[in-house]
């Protein structure tokens, strides 16, 4: 049994992986560098640091990899204002805290998104910790995201609920189980695949079925 849920933020919990995509066709754009929208959301959910040299090669990631999180940056800024919850957010972090597990929000977001973020889910009182981009070495698919998330709270097992391949993916190589919901856009397939255990269609579904998963109680 586990008892420490990790909850990844942008495409999970908020919706954003749409508004990520936009900025960094725009990004790329800065460059001459221009990507079919559909082929960067396939990789929303790595970090910068493993997204552009997954898109655009090494050579480039070489060349103008800071240079181009840094136009991501500020391309992605004037959409943060439009971000919303999905639908059930703060209830599925709510129902997950009172059946005992610790919940961490594990984000390798900016710190001013995270913390936007926190109180957008009114997940303050919530939360036992939370990450931020500045707290790992490697972004997803590395593990680092889901160790540290675990760390924060001396957690002893964990289970992972994400978006993407890259959140399943991750917590495999930490061997954490992975629930998936298809907020972010991403097929059954595509999360199933990635080593998925479960997958719901939305926060309301996941809310509804948490008895058949891994979060029906809390170890100990």
């Amino acid at each position: 049994m586990a008892d420490t849920a990790i909850f990844d933020v942008d495409g999970t919990l908020v919706d954003t992986n749409y508004q990520h995509a936009l900025a960094w066709y725009r990004a790329f754009r800065r460059f001459d560098l221009v990507l079919p929208v559909w082929r960067i959301h396939r990789s929303i959910g790595k970090g910068g640091d493993q997204l552009v040299p997954a898109l655009v090669g090494d050579a480039v990631e070489r060349e103008h990899g800071d240079a181009l999180r840094d136009a991501w940056s500020e391309e992605i800024s004037p959409f943060i204002d439009e971000v919303r919850p999905f639908d059930g957010a703060h209830d599925l972090l709510l129902a997950v805290k009172e059946r005992g597990f610790r919940v961490v929000l594990a984000s390798s977001g900016k710190k001013d998104h995270v913390e936007h973020f926190l109180d957008l889910l009114d997940a303050r009182e919530l939360a036992d910790a939370w990450t931020t981009s500045d707290d790992v070495e490697a972004s997803k698919p590395a593990p680092d995201l889901v160790q540290t998330a675990l760390a924060r709270v001396s957690g002893a097992r964990g289970v992972m609920i994400g978006d993407s391949p890259w959140d399943a993916i991750a917590a495999s190589k930490a061997s954490v189980p992975t629930i998936a919901v298809r907020t972010g856009g991403f097929s059954r397939e595509e999360l199933t695949d990635a080593g998925a255990e479960s997958v719901f269609d939305s926060l309301r579904d996941l809310i509804d079925g948490l008895d058949g998963t891994p979060l029906a109680l809390a170890e100990g």
